[in-house]
């Protein structure tokens, strides 16, 4: 039985992705920092809920006791959890919103990963996937040709980006320093979620399934790469 965990799996694009899992016979913790929401939504999907709110250290450090004390390792672990920050024009973001959109989107990533590595290199053929963004894409946000090509709504958002950006990184240094796990970025698109008030062109089943097909994917498979449904994005 694989045993999974997702980030922030109450609503949007954690909560299709849990879905899909468990339907693949996945057992899926369902991370979600509200205990009435997590309770509620794990139910619904037929998975255990996990109380872990990735801002707080000693949340994170008791749902990884939770996890070792019950399943004993992690086979897939998918970082979902993220805010959207301030949605201010570039020239009036603050360090203070850059922070804030940090600690959740990339902080709140490593986090779970330091926590839960002991758990995930106990897993026969362990996987990460980092819930990025193509709007974290240096190729896309420098070069008009490609951002046509891989994000079809651009938004200016500085702090959203630069987290996105900077998870893409910590994938690829986890990828290297790591490589008995398989660690992946990847793209859900513009999906219509609570975290852009569902402008999204994409519903949350086609948002969700390149994240399902990397958390599903079996042995052999790529590590250090950042990818979407229509395959690899440019970093």
């Amino acid at each position: 039985m694989t045993t999974t965990l997702i980030t922030g799996a109450n609503k949007g694009l954690g909560y299709e992705t849990a879905r899909q899992l468990v339907a693949a016979g996945h057992t899926v913790y369902a991370g979600a920092r509200d205990a009435a929401r997590g309770t509620a939504a794990a139910r619904a999907l037929g998975a255990r809920p996990l109380l872990l709110d990735v801002t707080d250290p000693a949340s994170v450090a008791r749902a990884a006791a939770r996890v070792a004390e019950e399943a004993g390792h992690l086979d897939v672990l998918v970082n979902n959890a993220g805010i959207v920050g301030a949605r201010k024009p570039v020239a009036d973001t603050t360090a203070e919103d850059m922070r804030a959109c940090f600690d959740t989107n990339l902080f709140g990533a490593v986090r779970v990963l330091r926590a839960f590595l002991p758990l995930l290199e106990r897993g026969a053929a362990p996987l990460v996937v980092n819930v990025s963004s193509g709007l974290g894409s240096l190729a896309v946000t420098t070069d008009p040709d490609v951002r046509a090509a891989h994000v079809p709504t651009w938004l200016p958002a500085l702090d959203y980006a630069a987290a996105k950006a900077a998870l893409n990184m910590v994938t690829a240094q986890y990828a290297q320093a790591f490589p008995r796990l398989r660690v992946n970025a990847v793209d859900p698109g513009h999906t219509a979620t609570d975290l852009n008030g569902h402008s999204g062109p994409q519903t949350v089943e086609e948002g969700a399934e390149i994240i399902v097909r990397m958390a599903a994917a079996g042995p052999g498979g790529p590590t250090g790469g950042f990818f979407s449904s229509a395959g690899p994005v440019p970093w």
